[in-house]
């Protein structure tokens, strides 16, 4: 997608080593700008304001269906679906170094996330959930406090990225968990 030396900027919700980050590398490669947005209400003003020029938005899950924050502001609008890609997602609990497993009490990340996970929450009832933004700054956050009693659940470039150790791997319900996600442009975009 690089064009002479252009590098096209793709925003997406989230930080670094969240899969939003991963889908876009395996759509566009790594020859693009990535931007990361806080929550879904900024990743769609992104574009308008002039900060990127795609949005990478997850928009359905093959576990929890639609991710309805996105698919909400997917309705409000003016986007142009350019391109779209399918991951499979595979939920590690991520802890500090040096945590253990037994001494978890509350373990935090995405809702989706969470959703995804039912199953091992349902086997682990003391664990308290505690909802955030983003998959990948929940573990950012949590190797920057050093809390050996909190967990948070993301993907294992996350766990790499940020110095975590995973706990237990993919404690999603389901082997068959998948994200769609759509590259968006706004109308007026070429940068032929």
């Amino acid at each position: 997608m690089s064009l002479s030396g252009y590098r096209p900027r793709v925003a997406f919700q989230g930080e670094p080593g969240a899969f939003s980050e991963e889908a876009a590398f395996k759509l566009l490669g790594t020859e693009i700008e990535l931007i990361p947005c806080q929550d879904f209400s900024e990743l769609f003003r992104s574009p308008d304001e002039g900060v990127a020029d795609y949005i990478l938005a997850p928009i359905e899950n093959t576990l929890i269906g639609p991710i309805h924050a996105a698919v909400t502001l997917l309705a409000d609008t003016s986007l142009t679906k350019v391109g779209e890609i399918v991951i499979r997602i595979g939920q590690h609990l991520i802890g500090c170094p040096g945590a253990i497993f037994e001494d978890l009490e509350a373990v935090e990340s995405h809702p989706a996330a969470l959703a995804q996970c039912k199953r091992f929450f349902a086997e682990h009832p003391h664990l308290v959930q505690v909802k955030t933004e983003d998959t990948a700054g929940s573990v950012a956050r949590l190797i920057r406090s050093g809390d050996r009693k909190r967990a948070a659940i993301a993907g294992r470039r996350a766990a790499e990225l940020y110095g975590g150790a995973i706990l237990k791997e993919n404690i999603e319900d389901s082997p068959e968990n998948y994200t769609r996600f759509l590259l968006l442009q706004t109308t007026e975009v070429n940068k032929s």
